[in-house]
């Protein structure tokens, strides 16, 4: 579904944006209780107190009447594979067996280019659903599984980042993919980086499945199109990191691996790092490379608590992942629920605030996507989620009696859902409607 955008649209609802990380900074965020957004040509064109811009519409502009209801810039997932939607929730001991058993046979399947655009399809359905309209996203070996993610996307008019996974080693021979995995990725960043709103990112799927020619390679690419992302795994698993250490005993770290080749950069986006250091970490935030936190996946497969008040004394970038198909589930208020947990467990605190920073603005950041998607700053693309506080018995029970918007956020991260999105708009325009 979608409706093409007016040249002026207002929506009335309480409003949240951020300007800063919460975590740092007192006054970070932008809070509305009676607010109105302007969207002008897919465009965001003022957000503030309904009061002070209803006299700015212009004749004839009546507001999308959201009264009740929670609007925030559309969620940003920086961690997730679309090839692995059907095989969500698929038991094993950990994540190389995993890999094995449920991955590799699932990815062969994308060599037909109906297959993925069947999955594609409802994947990014899936996402709309779920209040997500910004997702960094992993394909499979094969260009047509690239081709068939960003058609559909285009035809959403999504802002997507997504690559073609590069592995020449230690893999099925049906996914090792050799001389023509870097000229693939080349002719792919050709036809579909920044053609709309689609942007590409390089994708070695992590050390272990890349020679040192395949990651010097990827390193070439990404120096030739430096404004192009680089997205792979480090330090989710114990048993992996060991795996690393055995296969480049020459490097400091799992992370150093990536440094060594010179992939390490803004818009290189690391999932998982669980098992980093001080000075990985430190080596994080001066290169400007950024965190995908995944919660769901790591406690789903026992790769351990990511440590964010490590990260933060670091000042590394951060931003929240669903890792689907190892996560068990493409919301982020969901996600959001075992960050919590997460930190708990680690013996910090994330606040609900913080929680919603990172889903947005913080996700935008770690992007180097600022002023473009994740807030509601003049000239930002108008991608934004309608949330529901009485979207279920449960949550309209507790929303009854808040005292804060602290309380209001942590309900919907703590007991929401996918049920907890009332609509999803990208570029302006309604992708998705939740039926009553």
């Amino acid at each position: 579904m979608s409706t093409a955008p007016h040249n002026v649209q207002a929506y009335r609802a309480s409003l949240l944006h951020f300007h800063a990380d919460p975590a740092f900074h007192g006054d970070a965020h932008a809070w509305h209780e009676d607010g109105l957004l302007v969207v002008e040509d897919g465009r965001v064109k003022a957000a503030g107190d309904y009061a002070a811009l209803i006299g700015s519409l212009p004749d004839g502009v009546t507001p999308h009447d959201y009264r009740g209801q929670l609007i925030t810039p559309g969620f940003i997932d920086t961690h997730l594979h679309y090839p692995q939607t059907d095989m969500i929730a698929s038991p094993s001991e950990g994540l190389l067996p995993w890999l094995e058993t449920y991955t590799f046979p699932t990815e062969r399947r994308f060599e037909d280019p109906a297959h993925a655009r069947a999955t594609a399809e409802f994947f990014l359905d899936e996402l709309l659903r779920c209040g997500t309209t910004t997702a960094v996203v992993y394909c499979t070996v094969h260009p047509q599984s690239v081709d068939a993610f960003f058609e559909a996307s285009e035809a959403r008019n999504l802002r997507m980042v997504a690559g073609k996974v590069l592995m020449d080693r230690n893999c099925p021979d049906f996914l090792r993919d050799c001389e023509g995995s870097v000229g693939d990725s080349a002719a792919l960043i050709e036809k579909w980086h920044k053609r709309g709103r689609q942007l590409y990112a390089i994708t070695p799927r992590f050390a272990p499945t890349s020679t040192d020619a395949q990651l010097r390679a990827t390193a070439e690419l990404a120096k030739a199109w430096p404004d192009t992302f680089i997205q792979t795994h480090v330090s989710e698993n114990k048993d992996e990191c060991k795996w690393v250490g055995e296969l480049h005993p020459q490097s400091r770290s799992y992370l150093d691996v990536y440094e060594r080749f010179g992939l390490m950069r803004p818009r290189a986006l690391f999932g998982h790092c669980i098992w980093l250091d001080d000075e990985d970490f430190a080596r994080m935030a001066a290169t400007g490379s950024a965190v995908a936190v995944c919660p769901t996946s790591n406690l789903f497969l026992g790769s351990g608590l990511f440590d964010f008040e490590k990260a933060d004394g670091a000042n590394a970038l951060l931003s929240l992942g669903t890792d689907v198909g190892a996560g068990t589930s493409f919301s982020i208020l969901q996600t959001m629920n075992e960050a919590y947990k997460v930190a708990r467990l680690k013996g910090s605190y994330l606040p609900a605030l913080r929680m919603f920073y990172l889903a947005t603005l913080g996700a935008a950041r770690a992007m180097d996507l600022e002023g473009t998607i994740g807030s509601f700053v003049p000239g930002a693309e108008a991608d934004f989620i309608v949330l529901d506080p009485k979207a279920t018995p449960l949550l309209a029970r507790r929303t009854a009696q808040l005292e804060s918007l602290e309380e209001l956020l942590f309900a919907l991260a703590l007991l929401g859902d996918d049920r907890a999105v009332k609509a999803t708009y990208s570029g302006g325009a309604l992708v998705h409607r939740r039926s009553a």
